[in-house]
């Protein structure tokens, strides 16, 4: 996998992790640095359950899904208070 394509998966992971966490993406640089450190993400939990995944489509499911948890994690810290 070439670094063109993590930078492609990593955009695309990071828009729709926007869209299913917030229902909006956050821009083309925040959706690719959500994307890449939610790739990073979903690996380390993909390899602490012990699953694998082959291709383009394997790895934009698992960094979604790594970009979805980070997306949670943050909302936690930034909740407002009313």
């Amino acid at each position: 996998m070439g670094f063109i394509w993590s930078i492609i998966i990593g955009i695309l992971a990071g828009f729709i992790a926007g869209k299913i966490m917030k229902g909006s993406g956050f821009g083309l640089i925040l959706n690719l640095i959500v994307g890449v450190v939610g790739g990073l993400l979903g690996g380390w939990i993909f390899t602490l359950l012990g699953l694998g995944v082959n291709g383009i489509i394997g790895n934009l499911v698992m960094s979604t899904i790594g970009a979805v948890v980070l997306l949670w994690i943050i909302s936690l810290f930034s909740r407002k208070k009313e």
